[in-house]
C-alpha cells in the first residue's frame, strides 16, 4: 500500500470516528432527554387527581402492573437566579447550580449539560462571555471545573481565607441587634478557616460596649454557639426592658400611685452617687475586692429586670446613672473596681495640654495611650519584661512592652513627675490606675470626679526613679488652669429654710459635665446636605488672653474637647457692656441644615393667666443653663469650631444652635411636670414659683429646689429672689393681683434714640410690641411707623412718624396697671370697629373700688378684604376678633360676660368711648401721589388706539370667551393671531422690538393660548 492510499485510509478512519464520536452524544443526548420526558410523565401521571383512585366501599379494585418503574415524587427546586456578572454574587449562583445538579443527577449526564444548564441561567456581560465561548467550542465547555473557575475569576475573584480573616476582625455590632451581628459573622466565619476558639474572643470583641457590659458579669459558656445565643438573648431582654421603660414612662393618667411617680420623677434624671441598697439585695457588685456577683444574686436580677451594677429596677447596666457609662480595656486582676473621671494638665517640654482622665481602682499600673505619647513628644522606654494586660474574665487582651519618658502631671494645685505605661486599643487615653490611688490616697467626689483632697504623703519630696514612681514637686497652681474646686456656696441672700439644700446652689458642680439624660441634644441633619466649614477669624491680643481662658476652663471642665470633625464654625468674641468679652460661635451655617425640633415654648401672657390668687413670689435663674444639657452621644463633631489655638467640639449644649431653647424647655417641662400650672411656671432657665401664703410657698420652693438638685440642675442664688410680694420677670412686674410693665424696659423705650434706618425702627418697633397689652390702641399709634418698615416705601422720618414716635413713648411712661383676670368675676366686652380698624376692651369690676378696671387691651387694623366689609360686618368682625383673643377666660366662664358696642342699633358711640377711641386712631396707610405727566394735558390729542381692536372684538361677537382668559384682556382667535402680532411688531409706535417687548405689547390687551412661542417664531423670522 503506497502512502497516497494510507493517507486517504487514515482521513477516512478519522472521519469515520469523528462521525462515530458526534452518533455517541447523539445518543447521550437522546437519553437525557427520553429521562426528562419520561419525569414529567411520571410527575403528570402522579400530579393527576384520577391516579390511584381510593377503593371503594365494597370493593378492593387491584392495581395492575405498570411497565415503567416507580419513582417516588420529587420536591421541585426553584431556577437559579439570572448571574449578569455582578462581583460577590458569582459563588451563590454556582452553589444554586450545583444543588440542582445533585438534585437532578438523570438530567445532567454530562459537564456539557451541565454547562449548557449554567448558560441558559446567564444574563447581560456574563452571558455574552459564555456565548462566545460556546460558540467557538472553547475547551472550557467540555469541563465543569474548569468553566466554573473561568467565570468566577473574570467576574468575581475569589477572596482568599486571609482576606475573610481580616474582615472578620474589624467587624463590629454598631447598632445593629446582637442577631443582625451574629449572622453577619457567621457568614465571614464560615470562609475564613479559623476554629472556634478563636472565633469566640472575636465575635466576644466586636459586640457592642453595652451588650460586653451585661455578659461580663456572668459566667460565661465554652462554645461559640453558646455564646451567641447568650447574646442574643441578652440584647432581646435589653431592648424589651428599654421599651417597656420607654412605654411606662410616657403617660402619665391619673391612676398613677404618687409613689411611682415620684420614683419614676426622680430616677428619670437621678444620679445619685450613693444609692439605697434595698434588703434583699446583695452587695454592691463594684466595690475593690468584690469579685462578683454570685449565680442566685444574678438569675434574681434577670429575672425582676434588676441592673447588675446598682440593683434598681428601670434601667440595664449600660445606662445606670449610678455607674459612668464611659469604659476602658482595664488591666486588672480584679473584677471589682471604682472608676471615675478626673480633668488635669500634662505638661512636656513647657508645652501643657488640658485632658481627661479614667481614674480606675482596678487597673494594676497607670495607663497611656500610644497615640497621645506620639503627640506629646514623649520617647518610649522599654520594659524589660512585658507585662500581658488581661480583662474581666481573664483572658489576654494586650502586651505592654513600654513606658513613656517621665512628664509633669498637674490636678488643681497638686503637681507631680509621673511615668506612663503605654498601650493601645481603648476609648480612654489616660488612665490612673490603683497603685496611683495607694500612694496619693486621695478622696475623691466620684459622682463628679473632682478630687476633694489629697492624702498627707503628698507633701513629702521624693526622687523620680522607676516607672510608676511620682515625686511631688510643688503645690502651686500650674499655668494652665484645671477645672475649679469644690467651694462653699454663699447663702447670705438664701432663707435659712433652704440651707439644707446648699447643694444646689453649688458653682462648681454647675460647671462640671452633667450626665446623658434622655432630653440629650440631637443633631440631625437635612438628609442630602454638606457640612459647614466657617471662617477662622483673627483676633487681637485681649481677645487671645480671653480665648485661652475659655478654652482652659471648658477643658478643664470637660464641657469641650479637641476635635478632628468636618464641621467648624466660627468663634469670635463680642464686648459686653461691663467691657468684659463674650465669647459667640456663629452655628447660623449648621442650622440651616438642621432639623428643626418643633417643641413649644410658652406664651409670655400666659404666665398672667395663672397667679390670680398668688400673694408670694420667688424667682429663680439656673446656672449655666444650656450648659446643663448633653449634646447626644456622636452628635458631637456637629458642634466643631475653629479657632487660632485649634479645632474643638461641645460635650454639652452650646449657646446658638438653633434646637438649644426647644431641647431645654423640654427637658425642664418634663423635670417639673407635675408643679406646672400648680405653683410654678417656667420659660426656659427662668422659674416662678407663686403661692398664695408664705407656709405654702416654703413647701413649694424646697419641692422645686430638691426636684432641681436630683436632676443635676443648679440655681444662681446671686440672680435669685425669695420670698417677695412683687417680682420682675420676663420684663414684667407681678405683683398681688395685678401686673405691669418693668420700669427698666420702660426707661429704655423713653430712652430710645430716633431711628435713622429701617432696621433700626424695626427693633424698636419689635422691643415695643412686647407691651402692646398694656397700650390702648397700640397699633393705630404706631401705624406710620409701621407703613415706613415696608421695603416698598422710602424710608423718610417724616412729621407723622415724629408725632407717632413721642406718642408711643408717652404711652409707655403712663401705661395703665392691667389687673389680674379673676374667674370668679363677671367679664365685660367693649368693642368697636371704625373705618380703619377694630378695638377691645376686657375689664372686670373691682370689688375695692366698684369700678371697672382693664384686663387687657385689644386693636386691630383691618386688612385690605376686611376694608369693603360694610358697618355691620365690621361690628361683628370685632365681636369675633375679641371673643377669639380672649377665649380661654370667656368660655365656661362662672358668669356670663357682657359684650358692649357702639353699633347705632345697640348704644350710642359717646356711650362707648375706650374701644371706640381704639378703632378710630387709626390713620390710613401714606398713599403715594399719582406722578404728573411731564407733557400738560393740553399737549395730549388722545389716546393711542389699536386699530386691530375692534377687528377682534367683532370677531368676538356671539363667541364664548375661554375660562383661562383674564377679564382684563381681549381672547384673540386663531384667523386674526398673526396680525395682531404683526400689528404690534411692526407698528411704528413698536418699531420692530424684540421677544419679550412684544410679547408684553401684547399682554398688556390680548390673550390666547400658547401665546409666547407664536411671538417667538414670529419676531426670530422677522
Amino acid at each position: 500500500m503506497d502512502s497516497a492510499e494510507s493517507s486517504s485510509l487514515t482521513s477516512i478512519l478519522q472521519r469515520l470516528e469523528a462521525r462515530l464520536s458526534q452518533q455517541e452524544d447523539f445518543q447521550k443526548a437522546l437519553a437525557s432527554h427520553m429521562v426528562q420526558v419520561s419525569t414529567q410523565v411520571q410527575d403528570l401521571r402522579s400530579s393527576s387527581p384520577w391516579t390511584n383512585p381510593p377503593p371503594g366501599p365494597s370493593a378492593s379494585i387491584p392495581v395492575p402492573p405498570t411497565s415503567m418503574p416507580v419513582r417516588s415524587q420529587e420536591i421541585k427546586l426553584a431556577p437559579p437566579d439570572r448571574y449578569s456578572g455582578e462581583p460577590g454574587l458569582c459563588k451563590p449562583f454556582l452553589t444554586d447550580c450545583s444543588i440542582h445538579y445533585e438534585h437532578s443527577p438523570h438530567a445532567f449526564v454530562s459537564d456539557r449539560a451541565r454547562i449548557a444548564f449554567m448558560i441558559s441561567h446567564l444574563a447581560g456581560r456574563a452571558r455574552a462571555w459564555a456565548m462566545a465561548e460556546w460558540a467557538r467550542d472553547s475547551p472550557l465547555c467540555s469541563s465543569l471545573i474548569a468553566f466554573q473557575e473561568a467565570l468566577q475569576n473574570t467576574f468575581d475573584p475569589v477572596s482568599t481565607s486571609r482576606d475573610k480573616a481580616r474582615e472578620l476582625t474589624i467587624i463590629r455590632q454598631g447598632g445593629d441587634s446582637v442577631c443582625d451581628y451574629a449572622i453577619r459573622f457567621r457568614t465571614l466565619a464560615a470562609e475564613s478557616g479559623w476554629n472556634s476558639v478563636a472565633l469566640y474572643d472575636v465575635f466576644m470583641k466586636g459586640l457592642a460596649p453595652r451588650i460586653q457590659e451585661q455578659l461580663i458579669p456572668l459566667d460565661l459558656p465554652q462554645g461559640l454557639d453558646s455564646l451567641i445565643a447568650l447574646a442574643i438573648r441578652t440584647d432581646n431582654r435589653l431592648r424589651e426592658l428599654v421599651s417597656r421603660r420607654g412605654s411606662g414612662s410616657s403617660g402619665g393618667g391619673s391612676s398613677r400611685g404618687a409613689e411611682s411617680a415620684g420614683r419614676q420623677n426622680h430616677r428619670r434624671f437621678s444620679a445619685d452617687p450613693h444609692p439605697s441598697v434595698t434588703a434583699d439585695s446583695c452587695e454592691e457588685p463594684m466595690q475593690v475586692g468584690r469579685t462578683r456577683l454570685s449565680a442566685e444574686e444574678r438569675q434574681r436580677r434577670l429575672q425582676e429586670g434588676r441592673c447588675f451594677y446598682c440593683g434598681e429596677i428601670g434601667h440595664p447596666v449600660f445606662s445606670c446613672p449610678v455607674k459612668k457609662a464611659a469604659t476602658v480595656s482595664q488591666i486588672s486582676a480584679m473584677d471589682g473596681r471604682t472608676r471615675s473621671l478626673t480633668s488635669l494638665v500634662v505638661t512636656h517640654h513647657g508645652s501643657s495640654t488640658a485632658l481627661v482622665a479614667l481614674i480606675d481602682s482596678g487597673a494594676d499600673v497607670s495607663l497611656m495611650d500610644w497615640k497621645l505619647a506620639v503627640s506629646l513628644g514623649l520617647k518610649p522606654q522599654p520594659l524589660d519584661r512585658p507585662i500581658q494586660a488581661r480583662g474581666l474574665h481573664g483572658r489576654g487582651l494586650f502586651n505592654i512592652t513600654h513606658v513613656s519618658e517621665p512628664l509633669k502631671l498637674s490636678i488643681g494645685n497638686h503637681s507631680e513627675i509621673i511615668s506612663f505605661h503605654l498601650f493601645e486599643g481603648s476609648s480612654r487615653k489616660l488612665v490612673l490606675g490603683f497603685p496611683w490611688l495607694r500612694e496619693h490616697n486621695p478622696r475623691v467626689d466620684w459622682a463628679t470626679g473632682k478630687i476633694l483632697e489629697w492624702g498627707p504623703g503628698c507633701d513629702e519630696h521624693k526622687s523620680p526613679h522607676a516607672a510608676g514612681k511620682r515625686t511631688i514637686i510643688d503645690n502651686n497652681p500650674v499655668p494652665v488652669r484645671s477645672a475649679p474646686g469644690p467651694e462653699a456656696p454663699d447663702l447670705s441672700t438664701i432663707p435659712s429654710c433652704y440651707h439644707h439644700l446648699s447643694e444646689v446652689f453649688n458653682k462648681s458642680r454647675a460647671l462640671s459635665l452633667p450626665p446623658h439624660r434622655p432630653y440629650d441634644c440631637a443633631i440631625d441633619l437635612v438628609p442630602g446636605s454638606i457640612i459647614p466649614k466657617g471662617h477662622l477669624y483673627s483676633i487681637s491680643a485681649s481677645e487671645r488672653q480671653a480665648l485661652n481662658k475659655y478654652i482652659d476652663e471648658s477643658l478643664a471642665a470637660g464641657l469641650i474637647r479637641p476635635s478632628s470633625s468636618a464641621a467648624g464654625a466660627g468663634f469670635f468674641f463680642v464686648g459686653k457692656k461691663d467691657g468684659t468679652l463674650r465669647p459667640c460661635i456663629d452655628y447660623s451655617a449648621l442650622n440651616n441644615i438642621t432639623v428643626k425640633n418643633r417643641y413649644p415654648l410658652p406664651l409670655m401672657s400666659s404666665v398672667f393667666d395663672q397667679l390670680q390668687q398668688a400673694r408670694v413670689f420667688t424667682k429663680l435663674d439656673l446656672r449655666n443653663a444650656y450648659h446643663l444639657v448633653r449634646i447626644r452621644e456622636g452628635d458631637e463633631w456637629k458642634t466643631g469650631f475653629n479657632t487660632p489655638r485649634g479645632h474643638y467640639e461641645y460635650l454639652v449644649m452650646p449657646f446658638g444652635l438653633t434646637n438649644a431653647p426647644a431641647v431645654f424647655q423640654a427637658m425642664i417641662n418634663d423635670v417639673l411636670r407635675d408643679f406646672l400650672d400648680h405653683f410654678v411656671y417656667v420659660y426656659l432657665d427662668d422659674i416662678l414659683i407663686y403661692s398664695p401664703d408664705l407656709d405654702s410657698h416654703v413647701s413649694h420652693v424646697s419641692a422645686v429646689l430638691q426636684r432641681l438638685l436630683d436632676n443635676h440642675l443648679y440655681v444662681k442664688a446671686e440672680k435669685s429672689e425669695f420670698h417677695v410680694s412683687t417680682v420682675a420677670f420676663l420684663g414684667f412686674v407681678v405683683s398681688a393681683g395685678a401686673v405691669k410693665m418693668d420700669p427698666a424696659k420702660v426707661s429704655a423705650v423713653r430712652d430710645w434714640p430716633t431711628p435713622d434706618s429701617r432696621k433700626k425702627l424695626q427693633q424698636f418697633l419689635g422691643f415695643a410690641n412686647f407691651y402692646r397689652r398694656f397700650i390702648r390702641g397700640f397699633s393705630s399709634i404706631a401705624a406710620p411707623l409701621h407703613a415706613l418698615t415696608s421695603p416698598r416705601v422710602q424710608y423718610r422720618w417724616t412729621p407723622a412718624a415724629e408725632t407717632a414716635f413721642r406718642a408711643l413713648k408717652r404711652r409707655f411712661t403712663s401705661a395703665p396697671l392691667l389687673i389680674m383676670p379673676d374667674p370668679h368675676r363677671q367679664f365685660i366686652v367693649e368693642v368697636d370697629a371704625s373705618n380703619e380698624g377694630l378695638g377691645a376692651v376686657l375689664s372686670q369690676r373691682s370689688e375695692l373700688d366698684g369700678k371697672v378696671h382693664p384686663c387687657a387691651f385689644l386693636s386691630w387694623r383691618l386688612s385690605q378684604a376686611e376694608l369693603n366689609y360694610d358697618i355691620g360686618n365690621r361690628e361683628l368682625l370685632a365681636v369675633k376678633v375679641a371673643l377669639e383673643e380672649w377665649r380661654h377666660w370667656l368660655e365656661g366662664a362662672e358668669h356670663p360676660f357682657i359684650v358692649w358696642t357702639d353699633h347705632r342699633n345697640l348704644e350710642p358711640g359717646s356711650k362707648n368711648v375706650k374701644p371706640d377711641a381704639l378703632s378710630r386712631q387709626f390713620d390710613p396707610a401714606p398713599v403715594a401721589k399719582e406722578p404728573e405727566p411731564i407733557l400738560p394735558l393740553t399737549c395730549v390729542v388722545g389716546a393711542v388706539s389699536w386699530q386691530i381692536e375692534s377687528e377682534v372684538m367683532q370677531a368676538n361677537s356671539g363667541v364664548q370667551t375661554p375660562s383661562g382668559c383674564p377679564r382684563n384682556r381681549l381672547f384673540v382667535p386663531l384667523t386674526l393671531r398673526s396680525r395682531v402680532i404683526h400689528w404690534a411688531h411692526t407698528s411704528l409706535l413698536s418699531c420692530h422690538p424684540g421677544v419679550r417687548r412684544t410679547m408684553h405689547a401684547i399682554s398688556r390687551r390680548f390673550w390666547w393660548p400658547r401665546m409666547e412661542p407664536e411671538v417667538r417664531e414670529y419676531v426670530s423670522a422677522c
